[in-house]
C-alpha cells in the first residue's frame, strides 16, 4: 500500500508551479496533445459569459493552451447557452449528442456525454458557478498531464488543510466531503483519503480512462470516478493541484443531504459489485425529509435516481466515431 505522506509530496501540486505559460504549451505541442475544456450547464447566465471570456482570450486566444472551449447544457431555461455562444464557446444541448441514447438529466449526464462529444485527448471540466475564475483553473489542472504521462487524472483542491510554504490554510472542508465522503473512505478505501477534496468539480482526465469507466448521471459521479481510476490504475495514477481559493454560490443544508444520498447511493453500489459488502437489500430511490409551516409537520419525498452510463467504449458509436 501507498505512503499517504510520500504520495502528498510527490503527486501534489500548487498552480504557481505551472504558470509558465509559453513553456507549458510548448511542452504540450511538443508532446501532440489536444486538450478539451468542457463546463457543464444548467441555468447558469450569471456566470458563465465571464468564465468562457475569460478561458476563450487567455487561454485560446493569448496562449493556445485550449483546443476547444465546449459548454455542454442539460436544458437551461435562462440565457445561459446564448450567452456562452456569443462569446465564442461551441455549445451543445446534452439532448442532442448521442440521441439515440436517449437524455438523463443531470451533471453526470454532461461530462460522459463530452467524452462523445469533444476531440481532446486530455478534458479538463470546469463548473460554471466559480464566481473567482481564473486561468489557474485549467491550466493548474492540465499541466501535471502535460508534463508527467504517468498521470491520468488531476483533481483541484482549494482552502484544505494543508501546510505549503509555512502557510497553514484554514481546516474546514467542504460540508459532504467531511461528514460523508471522508468517513466512507477511511473505512474503505483509506488511500483515496489521500485526496484532497474527492468532491471537487475542477479535474483533467485523459481520454484513455475516461472512455472506460461508467458514469452516474447524477451526484455520484465525482466519487465514482476516484474508486473506479483506483481500482483500474492505482492510486499512483492521480495527481491534485491546489488552486488556493474558489467562490461559487452557498447550497443549503437541505440540498446537500439530496447530493449525499445520491452519492451513498454509488458508494453501495460499488461496495456490493466489488464484493466488499455482501448481500445489500435493494436500496430505496426516496430521500424524506421535513418542513414545518404554522406549526404543522409535512415530510417531503424527493425522488433520487442514480442511474448509470456505461463506459463510452461500449457505445457501437463512439466506437465508430474513433475509428474513423
Amino acid at each position: 500500500m501507498i505512503n499517504i505522506d510520500d504520495w502528498l509530496q510527490t503527486n501534489t501540486f500548487h498552480h504557481g508551479q505551472f504558470n509558465d505559460l509559453p513553456l507549458l504549451i510548448k511542452k504540450k505541442e511538443q508532446s501532440g496533445l489536444k486538450i478539451s475544456l468542457c463546463i457543464p450547464t444548467l441555468n447558469e447566465e450569471k456566470t458563465i459569459g465571464e468564465e468562457v471570456i475569460l478561458f476563450k482570450s487567455e487561454l485560446q486566444d493569448h496562449y493556445p493552451l485550449l483546443d476547444e472551449i465546449a459548454v455542454i447544457d442539460s436544458g437551461s431555461t435562462d440565457r445561459t447557452v446564448d450567452i456562452a455562444a456569443s462569446f465564442g464557446a461551441d455549445v451543445y444541448n446534452s439532448a442532442d449528442i448521442l440521441p439515440e441514447m436517449g437524455f438523463k438529466r443531470g451533471k453526470g449526464e454532461n461530462l460522459w456525454k463530452s467524452v462523445y462529444q469533444l476531440q481532446g485527448d486530455i478534458i479538463v471540466y470546469v463548473d460554471a458557478d466559480i464566481q473567482n475564475i481564473h486561468p489557474r483553473f485549467v491550466y493548474g489542472l492540465v499541466a501535471p498531464l502535460i508534463y508527467h504521462p504517468k498521470f491520468k487524472y488531476v483533481k483541484a483542491f482549494y482552502n484544505r488543510p494543508l501546510a505549503l510554504s509555512g502557510d497553514i490554510r484554514p481546516t474546514d472542508g467542504g460540508r459532504v466531503t467531511e461528514i460523508l465522503i471522508r468517513p466512507l473512505f477511511s473505512l474503505f478505501f483509506p488511500q483515496l483519503t489521500a485526496i484532497i477534496q474527492p468532491l471537487s468539480g475542477e479535474y483533467a482526465v485523459r481520454r484513455e480512462v475516461l472512455e472506460r469507466i461508467p458514469f452516474p448521471v447524477g451526484y455520484g459521479v465525482e466519487t465514482s470516478h476516484l474508486i473506479d481510476v483506483c481500482y483500474e490504475y492505482g492510486l499512483e495514477a492521480f495527481a491534485q493541484t491546489d488552486l488556493d481559493k474558489r467562490v461559487h454560490r452557498h447550497q443549503d443544508t437541505r440540498d446537500l443531504g439530496k447530493m449525499a444520498f445520491g452519492i451513498l447511493h454509488t458508494f453501495l453500489k460499488r461496495l456490493n459489485d466489488r464484493n466488499i459488502v455482501a448481500n445489500l437489500p435493494e436500496l430505496e430511490h426516496n430521500l424524506r425529509q421535513f418542513l414545518v409551516r404554522n406549526n404543522q409537520y409535512e415530510q417531503v419525498v424527493h425522488e433520487i435516481y442514480e442511474e448509470e452510463r456505461p463506459p463510452m467504449l461500449e457505445i457501437e458509436a463512439y466506437k465508430k466515431k474513433m475509428a474513423s
